[in-house]
């Protein structure tokens, strides 16, 4: 009877250690392709111009009233911008970039 029960018990035991495993193929599909981009374009970002202290987006000039899609904090201010290479950008240089904004 103690064999039984040993028995049971390792195998519940290798049960329960092989449904943490997953099994990783390296190969991706085009549909897993797809559903990545659909989800990060699902969750993308926006912020209200209200929220701002800029009128345009001080690397492209572009107004913030088309869309704010990230935002910085520079000099007491919170500048929009209308997309992340656009902050990182300005972030390089923001002196040389600040009367671009058109600060409110």
């Amino acid at each position: 009877m103690k064999i039984v029960k040993s028995g049971f018990l390792v195998g519940c035991v290798l049960l329960i250690l092989a449904c943490g495993q997953s099994n990783s193929n390296n190969s991706v599909s085009p549909t897993d392709t797809i559903n990545v981009v659909a989800a990060d374009t699902a969750t993308e970002k926006t912020f209200a111009v209200s929220l701002v202290n800029n009128k345009k987006d001080p690397t492209c000039g572009m107004p913030v009233t088309a869309g704010i899609h990230d935002t910085t904090h520079y000099e007491n201010k919170v500048l929009g911008f209308c997309s992340t290479e656009c902050k990182n950008e300005f972030l390089k240089n923001p002196k040389a970039n600040l009367a671009a904004a058109e600060i409110k």
